[in-house]
């Protein structure tokens, strides 16, 4: 029963009525009904776990999402963490996780990754790491591809949140298996086929107001260009590198 999750899953479907989010749910029937699959999901928000989650909710299922360990220091996070089945993920030394995420799999659960790992500031696909492709691999099961669009107009990257009862629709679209291929790299590139053709299809029913921050720069709005947004996270990570260093160097003295 799990009465943590339990008691998750009716806070985040009251929350959503309360905001007045309608959440459009496509390809349902392609999440599997038992049995372990790793779901792939594009990242814009802060916040498109919940769609995420909620979809797996319509059918039964139950995402187990993979969490940088960092959240594990604030304590309520912490407690969820441990009764929901999230795996902590340390990303200098993410074996553990890993292998935690393959068990889960092979155990018959859903664990929901973001191969793209950080939040995308264009709002397109970025590059893909390779962990859910070779967690596909490693477990012998099925990857799901999922589409999240709409999430990123209530919490993104260099925006303030924009939360509360503002209606914001919200479409989650899920996609047929992809199967592990010869490669890795062959199978990551099935999966952003597949995933982009289910982004492509969702931003066309989806209204974009054409200069919105929330829109990508393909589409008429003022996000950055995948370029630009490449730029962004470059400085961004030299950042905190810089402050990591600094950490260190006044943990020796």
């Amino acid at each position: 029963m799990e009465p943590v999750f339990r008691t998750l899953e009716i806070a985040v479907s009251t929350a959503t009525k309360v905001i007045g989010s309608k959440i459009t749910y496509l390809g349902l029937e392609n999440i599997p009904k038992q049995g372990g699959a790793v779901v792939a999901i594009n990242h814009t928000s802060y916040v498109d776990w919940f769609p995420s989650a909620l979809a797996a909710y319509q059918v039964r299922r139950r995402l187990r999402f993979m969490i940088k360990s960092e959240m594990q220091q604030v304590k309520i996070v912490n407690f969820l963490i441990k009764h929901s089945g999230t795996i902590p993920v340390d990303r200098e030394a993410g074996a553990a996780a890993y292998a935690a995420a393959v068990e889960a799999l092979r155990a018959g659960e859903l664990v929901a990754v973001y191969p793209e790992a950080t939040i995308s500031r264009s709002f397109e696909l970025k590059e893909f790491k390779t962990g859910a492709a070779r967690m596909a691999r490693d477990a012998q099961v099925p990857i799901i591809p999922m589409i999240v669009w709409g999430a990123q107009r209530m919490w993104t990257k260099d925006h303030p949140r924009n939360l509360g009862r503002k209606k914001i629709p919200i479409t989650v679209a899920i996609g047929p298996p992809v199967y592990a291929a010869a490669t890795i790299d062959e199978t990551s590139a099935a999966m952003r086929e597949e995933m982009n053709k289910l982004l492509h299809m969702v931003q066309e029913t989806y209204p974009h107001p054409a200069g919105a921050y929330w829109v990508p720069h393909r589409l008429g709005g003022s996000a950055p260009t995948m370029e630009e947004a490449r730029r962004l996270e470059e400085i961004e990570l030299a950042e905190r590198a810089r402050k990591r260093a600094e950490r260190q160097t006044k943990s020796r003295r």
